[in-house]
Order: C-alpha cells, then sequence, then structure tokens
C-alpha cells in the first residue's frame, strides 16, 4: 500500500475505505512509523468521510442466511 501510495502522491486521486478508525491501523500495518508516514501522505490534501451507521452487506448477508428481522 506504501509503495502505491507513494507513486500516486499528489498525481492522481486515491479512494481508501475501511472499518477502523486511525488509531487502530497500527495493529494491522505493524509499524507505527510506516503507519505514520502513510497516513501522513493520505491525509494531505483530503476530504474524509465518515460514515456511521449500519453496513448495508452485512444486513444484505443476513437477509439472506434468513437471520435478520425484515
Amino acid at each position: 500500500m506504501i509503495l502505491r501510495t507513494h507513486t500516486r502522491y499528489e498525481r492522481s486521486s486515491t479512494l481508501v475505505t475501511s472499518n477502523l478508525p486511525f488509531a487502530e491501523w497500527t495493529e494491522v500495518l505493524g509499524s507505527e512509523r510506516l503507519t505514520g508516514a502513510l497516513l501522513d501522505r493520505l491525509t494531505h490534501h483530503v476530504h474524509i468521510l465518515e460514515m456511521n451507521g449500519d453496513s448495508f452487506r452485512l444486513k444484505q448477508s443476513k437477509r439472506k442466511r434468513g437471520t435478520a428481522n425484515p
């Protein structure tokens, strides 16, 4: 991800989605330094859209399995 971000940095648009807040990205990437560098580049000149609510995919999956209320 860091290499892809580096080559696209300030040259083209990049869309990143995650269900984790930024504070938890270190757990996934394993390094505070790497996470800091990546987030620094991702959040420079950006619009952050935070969406809260029920997951459409999860709701649809439960409906298919018959475990959700209609």
